[in-house]
């Protein structure tokens, strides 16, 4: 499963009902044959409030976690069996149909933690099989350039899907405008509001789920990562990450609280978390303290730091100060290495299962 050997004692673990506990115990090819996370339609389930809920007794679990060993969730390990069954799918779609999934990647500026990210991209593209175009731009580039981009790729139909940085932009670029050019078939990250509304609203399933916050989820369960009936915490509500990652944490039946930086008290109550997934983009925001012994901690951080004696010239810092965290959590991702390659390989996934709907393949 990608993960260090490790016991440890599951103090909140649930007695829910067969039918329920099995939406997160399902095989992965009962499911889907490359992903474990199921439809969200599939996990949608009644809210049927027992009259006694808000007197249940609540075990204390501060006092006795003491010994442990902290998984080590390898996101480049699992990354790397979605990939290698994303591989087989390719290699039969351009055997069946002599086509491959395209995908085409908007680069916006110079930043050297983006243009290394870019090349991840291209290089798992080939990797799997798959075509991919880049379009690179200047920081200051004009609106207008970057929606002629986005138009030629809607237009281009060897081009599935087309993947954007938001994290370049100049604020003289209108986000909304551009958003409104993409074309919803084709959005890979989910951004588009029909997407991002299909997935906040239950029964509905998005075209696509982001694939950061999707990257999360995948990564939790087949770590085996129980979400159902659990605290959850999300720091950062940015529209790439923090929000779709708590409208999914809602959608999988965790109890979601999301920090942001008018929160008072941001360590109090991310302590009592059973899970948290930290996506604020601050260098060891997340110290010891915040966290409950035995928590689940999802590290989206990767801030780029100047190292001259690393190979770019810069290393990549999580949110979560990682040497105070591992002797606290019960499993924790590391950065790099964790939630990134899951990012890249739902990327991949996106990419695949648009160009199957497009090109009618099953």
């Amino acid at each position: 499963m990608g993960m260090v050997a490790v016991t440890w004692t599951n103090y909140l673990r649930k007695r829910l009902p067969q039918t329920i506990r099995s939406l997160h115990t399902l095989k992965g090819n009962e499911l889907d044959q490359i992903l474990m996370s199921p439809p969200l339609a599939s996990l949608d389930l009644p809210d049927i409030w027992s009259p006694n809920s808000s007197s249940r007794i609540i075990p204390a679990i501060h006092k006795s976690f003491d010994d442990h060993t902290t998984v080590v969730l390898d996101g480049k390990l699992i990354s790397t069996e979605i990939r290698s069954r994303i591989a087989a799918k390719v290699r039969e779609m351009k055997t069946c149909l002599g086509k491959v999934p395209g995908l085409a990647v908007i680069l916006v500026g110079q930043r050297r933690d983006s243009q290394t990210y870019v090349r991840n991209k291209i290089m798992a593209c080939e990797e799997v099989g798959m075509k991919s175009l880049v379009a690179e731009l200047p920081t200051d580039c004009a609106e207008m350039d970057v929606r002629n981009a986005i138009m030629r790729f809607n237009k281009d139909p060897s081009i599935h899907v087309f993947d954007w940085l938001q994290n370049n932009w100049g604020q003289h670029l209108d986000e909304e405008k551009v958003l409104n050019a993409l074309s919803l078939e084709k959005d890979v990250d989910g951004f588009h509001p029909v997407n991002m509304g299909n997935l906040a609203i239950n029964g509905r399933e998005p075209l696509f789920t982001p694939c950061t916050p999707k990257g999360c989820i995948e990564l939790l369960i087949r770590s085996g990562v129980e979400i159902m009936g659990k605290e959850a915490v999300v720091i950062g509500r940015s529209n790439i990450v923090g929000l779709p990652t708590s409208l999914l944490l809602q959608r999988h039946h965790a109890t979601v609280t999301v920090i942001h930086p008018f929160t008072e008290n941001p360590e109090q109550i991310t302590a009592k978390a059973d899970i948290i997934v930290s996506a604020a983009g601050v260098p060891n925001l997340v110290r010891g303290n915040w966290i409950k012994p035995g928590a689940t901690v999802i590290d989206v951080g990767t801030t780029p730091v100047e190292d001259s004696g690393c190979d770019d010239g810069y290393r990549l810092v999580g949110d979560v100060c990682h040497e105070e965290a591992i002797k606290v959590a019960s499993a924790i991702t590391p950065v790099p290495g964790g939630v990134g390659p899951m990012t890249v390989a739902m990327l991949l996934y996106n990419t695949l299962v648009c160009a199957k709907r497009i090109l009618n393949f099953n």
